[in-house]
């Protein structure tokens, strides 16, 4: 509630609010972006598994098959509902530890939900940090609606613990992402 009065008062026209792994904060938020007279788009980070890279996950063990984050925003009524059938079968059918979305089902029910590659732990990010080819980069990013970029403060802790050298090697996964999306907007057009 606090936040989305904070982006009001700034004088911000929306919000973006993304619950984890499940949608339980969202009649707040709207509570409160309804009070503040702010927009608010309503979405969750989820738990991504690529079931057709790996069809049997679910008998495997845990470290034997990625799972990546993913953003949800939801763009209409009935992307809330897709949004919802997403989440129920995670929970009851694909529940792992965490419940896990099937890229496979995404394919296939992605009307009214808008889809974003996520932070450091999602599977372009990912990707990147394990120096798959421009070819495979394009591919994967081609799945997504938007791709997300984070402020390097957000990613600081892989300087720390060794996963990147240093600061420039987070600029430059940065500007690798928006040259991917830059890529595909001008092969879409």
């Amino acid at each position: 509630t606090s936040l989305v009065k904070r982006a009001a008062k700034w004088g911000h026209k929306a919000v973006a609010i993304t619950d984890h792994g499940v949608v339980q904060a969202l009649p707040e938020a709207c509570k409160a972006a309804k009070s503040a007279g702010i927009k608010l788009l309503c979405g969750m980070e989820g738990y991504l598994v690529d079931d057709e890279k790996y069809p049997d996950f679910m008998n495997m063990k845990l470290k034997d098959f990625p799972r990546y984050h993913i953003i949800f925003l939801i763009r209409t009524l009935a992307g809330r509902k897709v949004l919802y059938k997403h989440i129920s079968k995670s929970n009851i059918e694909y529940f792992k530890n965490r419940p896990l979305i099937l890229k496979s089902a995404l394919k296939e029910h992605r009307d009214g939900i808008i889809i974003g590659s996520a932070c450091e732990q999602g599977e372009l990010y990912q990707a990147i940090l394990h120096g798959k080819s421009d070819e495979e980069l394009e591919k994967i990013a081609d799945f997504y609606d938007y791709l997300e970029i984070q402020p390097n403060g957000n990613n600081m802790f892989m300087v720390r613990n060794g996963t990147v050298a240093d600061v420039e090697a987070l600029q430059e996964i940065n500007k690798k992402i928006v040259a991917i999306g830059e890529k595909l907007q001008k092969l879409s057009l």
